[in-house]
């Protein structure tokens, strides 16, 4: 049988896992990305879980803990800097979660995936053009190929699932909570905690990241009107209107702001899909299900990719129904992360003095709760 094609829009966390695993299962995958290159900024993600057990399976556990973040805590400080609240990171997780640079684990699994895939860069799709046995696809420079199977894993603002399924505003739902992120030339003054100063709305925290830091801004607003997630200057303007005033090192972090080229902002979305398929086209990662405040995309994004190229490893010839065991699986993972978003933002970013001082207040009873649990029988 003939080697079927595969095409894979995205080279961020579950395309190169897709291209990986779906080389293994017999396809020939090919994976395209907008960017020029893989991306440099970004924000600490965990590989937990199902996650874990994939990256053990493809031999990259060790390069992930090579690249792992060194926080052992989470620091919380006021205007000040004064500390309001501290937490051990064993009271938030397992000892097995690996936690790192989104832009180290997407160069890990690129490293993975590579020798058994095609990897084009700076290009992307602009029509699709679906059949009973294959996708024409239309590229915005490389000329026009025809694969078998279409993946889109092209994050929140995603080209194929815009093509495949419409518009993006019937999908994705502004959640009230902006993020943007960017690395820091300097260490961290404390090199074993994530360190957070909170006013009421607003979050700036600088995380330790080998050597240097990593500074993230998260604030709650309404969405923009014309909001575009590639406009680095209108970026600019949004996070010096959100923390005018702000105390601790805010206005230092806003002078790296002004002058940064590697700035990332987007809003934190909930994207909702009744499917994630058509017959010979789906969704995968944060373009089929986006959402989540705690690093647990790229866990997510990397289960997923697993379980799609499994399904398609077990029934080759009949895609829509691996498709469809893929998506029933995948929604079990997805469905409770997706439902605990506003429970997230509310501890990250506090609308109120009063919700502030129940955070920090909360955050002395963590490690005691970690500790019970650790004592009940699974």
């Amino acid at each position: 049988m003939t080697e079927q094609t595969v095409l894979i829009s995205g080279a961020g966390v579950a395309g190169p896992t897709l291209a990986y695993w779906l080389a293994r299962a017999g396809f020939r995958p090919t994976v395209v990305e907008r960017a020029a290159g893989l991306r440099s900024s970004g924000s600490p993600v965990d590989v937990r879980g199902p996650a874990a057990r994939v990256a053990e399976r493809m031999g990259i556990t060790g390069k992930l803990r090579e690249a792992s973040t060194d926080a052992t805590s989470l620091t919380f400080v006021d205007d000040a800097g004064r500390r309001t609240g501290h937490v051990p990171m064993g009271a938030l997780g397992s000892s097995e979660d690996i936690e790192l640079p989104r832009t180290d684990l997407a160069a890990i699994l690129h490293e993975a995936a590579r020798e058994d895939a095609e990897f084009v860069f700076h290009d992307s799709i602009t029509e699709l053009h679906e059949d009973a046995g294959g996708v024409d696809v239309t590229f915005e420079r490389g000329a026009p190929r025809r694969f078998d199977v279409v993946i889109g894993a092209d994050g929140l603002h995603s080209a194929v699932r815009r093509l495949a399924f419409g518009p993006e505003h019937g999908f994705v739902e502004h959640m009230g909570v902006y993020i943007a992120t960017l690395p820091l030339t300097s260490p961290p003054a404390d090199p074993a905690s994530i360190v957070m100063y909170n006013s009421p709305g607003r979050a700036v925290a600088v995380h330790p990241s080998r050597g240097r830091g990593i500074a993230a801004f998260m604030f709650r607003a309404d969405a923009v009107p014309g909001f575009d997630h590639r406009d680095g200057a209108l970026h600019k303007r949004m996070l010096a209107a959100a923390y005018a005033g702000a105390g601790w090192r805010v206005p230092e972090l806003l002078a790296r702001v002004r002058e940064a080229d590697d700035l990332y902002l987007d809003s934190v979305s909930r994207v909702r899909l009744d499917r994630w398929s058509t017959n010979r086209i789906v969704l995968a990662g944060d373009a089929a299900s986006c959402v989540s405040l705690f690093g647990d995309g790229s866990t997510l994004a990397m289960a997923g990719a697993f379980t799609l190229a499994e399904e398609l490893g077990r029934t080759p010839a009949d895609v829509p129904s691996a498709f469809a065991r893929y998506e029933e699986a995948h929604r079990k993972l997805v469905e409770p992360k997706q439902r605990n978003v506003s429970t997230a933002a509310a501890l990250l970013i506090p609308a109120t003095r009063a919700g502030l001082a129940a955070r920090n207040f909360g955050t002395r009873l963590l490690p005691l709760v970690s500790a019970a649990r650790r004592l009940v029988p699974a």
